[in-house]
């Protein structure tokens, strides 16, 4: 199994990277383009999760018919084809993740609702007020099911954040079906699978629950979003209208019980009536603005203003080369260098966000002067200012797509963590246990497709050809 696991692993990694070495050759500069094309012009527009999604699924749909159409991909299986269409939307979807999730107060304002009626119900809830039978219960696979479901945040892209349900569904199921032949007795069905779903969500209890089924609802390719994984997705988002609706009569428990017990959560947990019916407006004054989105911004107001090297006049060496510099020079700049990162750092511990180091080449930066800004082109030509080098506050390790004569294509979503699923279309045995095989904290799940493939069905993809 060892040996199994780690050939999958390097096979999606082989996946991913393929799609990446693609971008790099000189004919995908009109898809590096188009994609950096439509990055900045969807972050522009001001959010609306409805347009947004339709804007999304449009463009994923229309570049997958061009990859279709073009020399890269040539003779490529429908497998490699439909990796590459897995890689945009990683791509994509990451690239936009600040933009697009939780963007709405309505989103907010139920993921609050869903964590603190969670934290609550936690402290009473048993496996028999669900009716759940004593032969499913088995705390240990409930538990992994829980760290599965609680890894879904880990993840930027709709695919990931799936398989993370998935995980935890696969989980469940196996449990189920293993009792069930134990106890000598039927499959289990979906009145079975729903109830302890329900309790290991509650008990996991994911910070943001409903903004990443949203996010997976809205940005997930539509096409691979079918089969088990489409019947899975509904499940939880069953599970999640449960939990928001849940009441005494749900829990099979009497009125007044109910009362008291939700009274006594609320004590222990500290949520007070006010926290529970805090406005919309309210919480989103809480909310800070990530270091990125500040970045971002202010990279917008730079480019739209009127001589721009004039914001530079006062840094001394943003024009320099590197043979333009003598060794007189390196005191100053490591210097100018410490103090950069102590601000980077000091700004990120306010903010409460995790600091990452990498060298951010989305945009070619370089040329000689000023008068190079807004120049772009493969050859260590760009805008005239030097390379960011940026503490990167929750962002990933760049990797840039440099191929000879095309466009620089930015890579950050490599060096992030795995992609959750381990295993390839390897079916169950008839052997029986009482959770999956575990590695370290993953779990190895059974028939799932993962990384570069589809997770269920054809893919079926219309759109217009983008011009060469």
């Amino acid at each position: 199994m060892d040996n199994a696991e780690a050939s999958v692993t390097s096979t999606a990694t082989r996946t991913w990277h393929d799609f990446l070495e693609r971008m790099r050759q000189p004919s995908a500069t009109e898809f590096v383009k188009s994609i950096k094309s439509f990055i900045v012009s969807f972050s522009n527009n001001a959010p609306d999760p409805e347009r947004d999604s339709v804007s999304i699924q449009e463009f994923l749909g229309n570049m997958e018919a061009a990859f279709r159409a073009h020399p890269l991909w040539a003779g490529r299986t429908e497998e490699e084809l439909d990796n590459a269409g897995e890689g945009l939307e990683k791509y994509i979807m990451t690239k936009l993740f600040n933009r697009v999730f939780a963007s709405h107060p309505d989103d907010v304002k139920i993921d609050n609702e869903l964590h603190q009626k969670s934290v609550m119900i936690q402290h009473f809830i048993r496996p028999e007020h669900l009716e759940i039978p004593q032969m499913y219960e088995n705390e240990t696979s409930w538990l992994l099911a829980q760290k599965e479901l609680q890894k879904i945040n880990v993840y930027k892209s709709p695919r990931d954040k799936l398989a993370c349900i998935l995980n935890c569904c696969k989980i469940i199921s196996n449990l189920l079906l293993n009792a069930a032949i134990n106890a000598d007795q039927n499959p289990p069905g979906a009145d079975d699978f729903l109830p302890v779903l329900i309790y290991v969500t509650i008990k996991a209890n994911p910070p943001q629950l409903h903004s990443n089924l949203s996010y997976i609802q809205r940005y997930r390719c539509k096409s691979r979003l079918v089969g088990e994984s489409a019947y899975i997705f509904t499940n939880m988002l069953s599970a999640e209208s449960f939990i928001l609706s849940i009441n005494a009569e749900s829990l099979s428990m009497d009125e007044t019980e109910f009362v008291k017990n939700m009274e006594s959560a609320q004590l222990i947990s500290g949520i007070s009536s006010e926290t529970q019916s805090e406005t919309v407006s309210d919480s989103k004054l809480k909310e800070v603005p990530s270091v990125s989105d500040l970045e971002n911004k202010g990279a917008a107001v730079i480019v739209a203003e009127e001589n721009i090297s004039e914001k530079f006049e006062n840094f001394p060496y943003l024009y320099s080369k590197a043979e333009d510099l003598t060794i007189g020079d390196v005191g100053e700049l490591l210097n100018g260098y410490k103090q950069l990162v102590f601000k980077y750092v000091c700004l990120a511990k306010g903010l409460g966000v995790p600091v990452r180091w990498h060298l951010d080449q989305e945009t070619r930066i370089g040329g000689d002067s000023a008068s190079d800004v807004g120049k772009t082109g493969g050859g260590g030509e760009g805008l005239g200012v030097p390379a960011r080098l940026s503490v990167e506050i929750g962002g990933g390790s760049g990797v840039s797509l440099e191929g000879k004569g095309s466009i620089e294509f930015d890579g950050d979503v490599v060096g992030g963590p795995e992609p959750p699923l381990r295993s390839s279309e390897a079916i169950t045995g008839g052997g029986t246990v009482d959770a999956p095989e575990t590695k370290g904290d993953v779990v190895v799940v059974e028939d799932v497709r993962v990384e570069g493939g589809r997770n269920d069905g054809e893919s079926t993809v219309a759109g217009k050809l983008f011009p060469k």
